[in-house]
This record gives structure tokens, C-alpha cells and sequence, in this order.
């Protein structure tokens, strides 16, 4: 029997997904050399929390929030994040893998245990766990995007 996943569950999932991406970025830019200021934390939340098609828009929903951030904080902040690989420009800003061995994910277990999975890895928990929920019926993944969901 498949279990459909509740609102509130997937809207936890959701927050601990973001929070994960979070974090990752902000080690990447620390790594770099990079300072965390408060207004680059406000840029990169909000391009995780939602697809943005042009600085235009970063930027007045970063100017709405914190009328510290003007258009050159986000601008510097959007073209440090492309130069470190963790976001692309092709459609909208969005965050991408970063490209290298360490992505996947981190699964954190309730006694505190922490499990590192590589893309392979992944792939291989959602292959097997699609199909034995199944969704896939004989069929293989071939690629897996993230949408922002709407939840009725």
C-alpha cells in the first residue's frame, strides 16, 4: 500500500530540503573566502524559496523585506553565487547541484545519525523506493526536478 504524503509532512520536508540547500551554500561561500553578511542570507533564501526569472523581481522582493538591500547587494551576491557554481542562469535563478562529488544529500535520523548520500547513491534510494511505492511500474528514473509545489 502507497502512502500519500500529508500537507504538513511534505511542507517539513520542504523545510528541512531548503535548510539543508541553506546551509551547503553558505559553507561553499565561507570555503571561498566569501563573507556571510545578513543581506546575502535574505538573497539566497529567497531565490531558494522560489523561482525568480529576472534580477528585477530578486530584487524588490529582497527591497520589500529589508530596505538594506538594494539592486548592487543582490546583483554582487547573484554573481558570486554563479561564480562558485551554485546557481545558473539559463531560465531563472534557481540553485543548481554545485557539480561536484559532494552533492546529494544529507539524511538526518532521529538519534542524531547523519547519512551521506552521493548523486548515485540517491538515485538508487529513489529508483527503489518509486518503485516500491509504485510509481514506476517496470519503468527507470531518467531525471528528477524539483517544482515549487502548490499545496491546496
Amino acid at each position: 500500500m502507497q502512502k500519500i504524503m500529508k500537507k504538513d509532512e511534505f511542507a517539513e520536508l520542504e523545510k528541512f530540503r531548503i535548510q539543508m540547500q541553506r546551509e551547503h551554500i553558505l559553507q561553499k561561500l565561507k570555503e571561498q573566502g566569501y563573507r556571510v553578511t545578513k543581506q546575502r542570507i535574505v538573497v539566497i533564501d529567497i531565490i531558494l524559496e522560489n523561482e525568480y526569472g529576472s534580477v528585477k523581481e530578486i530584487i524588490y522582493r529582497a527591497s520589500k523585506g529589508n530596505r538594506n538591500i538594494g539592486s548592487a547587494t543582490v546583483y554582487r551576491t547573484l554573481n558570486m553565487l554563479e561564480e562558485i557554481g551554485a546557481i545558473h542562469r539559463r531560465n531563472a535563478y534557481q540553485f543548481s547541484d554545485m557539480g561536484n562529488n559532494e552533492s546529494g544529500v544529507l539524511v538526518l535520523l532521529e538519534n542524531g545519525e547523519e547519512i551521506h548520500l552521493n548523486v548515485e547513491e540517491w538515485n538508487e534510494v529513489m529508483q527503489k523506493g518509486m518503485e516500491a511505492c509504485g510509481y514506476l511500474k517496470g519503468k527507470r528514473i531518467i531525471s528528477v526536478e524539483q517544482k515549487n509545489p502548490v499545496l491546496a
